[in-house]
């Protein structure tokens, strides 16, 4: 199922653009070229992991599984996530295939489609920090999240209820937050409740998870372009996901990686 990425794959598929222009039905152009074409980062365990080369991860599985139900292969493309939302704008590639927050700003943007990942925001701390029990604790502390995110907007409206305002530090991506919290330099890292428990639970000696989570309930749903150009497109894999729903199929991946499985709605959720 794995297939071998690299970054040269990647940029030229950029370069020429693998999608081409938009056209009328994006779900028949697919079908038609026998592929879609995936964009993420792959730096956001446990939803995109690179190891080895190798694209991993809960999204890379339950895509595969999507694109089985479409009829096509998939393939994957490993961008920043600064470039992932303008490149599928620009019509670089088919879809957004990484874990993003649904929220009214983004809906009025971009088709989402079903969620198919929790996104509430916990915070991880350096294992065994007695300072930080519960979220407000984080005041007056540095706490990194990624830049551009929904998580990091949730920590600065956090931020703005408590007494002394987060040191909020904003990172290219998550890893980078995670390792200065390793090194002491940061004091918490601020993003989704699995994210962060996985990597408590990748790395127990290092990471601890803070409970409960804060903030407002979240979820993660995978972008097309907006308009009646991805609207066949956005049907077929909310069909699929259902499917997945009622097999059992994506709630065991979502186990695999997590050791449970988030409770996901079957509906779009009302967001703010």
């Amino acid at each position: 199922m794995m297939k071998r990425l690299t970054k040269t794959v990647a940029v030229l598929a950029l370069g020429i653009g693998l999608s081409g222009a938009a056209s009328a039905d994006q779900l028949a152009d697919i079908k038609a070229a026998g592929k879609i074409v995936a964009a993420t980062e792959m730096h956001f365990a446990p939803f995109d992991i690179l190891v080895d080369g190798e694209y991993q991860g809960i999204c890379r599985e339950l895509f595969d599984e999507v694109a089985k139900e479409l009829g096509v292969t998939a393939e994957y493309l490993d961008l920043p996530w600064s470039s992932v939302l303008p490149g599928l704008e620009a019509a670089k590639f088919d879809i957004v295939n990484a874990p993003v927050t649904i929220t009214a700003e983004r809906m009025a943007r971009y088709s989402f489609t079903l969620p198919m990942g929790n996104a509430t925001v916990a915070l991880a701390k350096k294992a065994g920090d007695t300072s930080i029990m519960a979220p407000a604790d984080i005041a007056g502390k540095a706490v990194g999240s990624q830049k551009g995110s929904a998580q990091l907007d949730q920590l600065k409206a956090f931020s703005a209820t408590l007494a002394t305002p987060v040191d909020i530090r904003e990172y290219v991506n998550i890893d980078e937050a995670l390792a200065d919290l390793a090194a002491g330099r940061i004091q918490a890292v601020a993003n989704s409740m699995p994210l962060m428990g996985y990597a408590a639970v990748q790395r127990p000696d290092t990471f601890e998870l803070v409970m409960p989570p804060f903030g407002d309930p979240k979820y993660f749903a995978w972008v097309a372009r907006p308009g009646d150009e991805s609207a066949s497109l956005i049907s077929a894999i909310n069909e699929a996901l259902l499917k997945m729903h009622a097999d059992g199929r994506l709630d065991a991946i979502n186990a695999k990686w997590l050791g449970t499985a988030p409770e996901l709605p079957v509906e779009m959720p009302a967001v703010q």
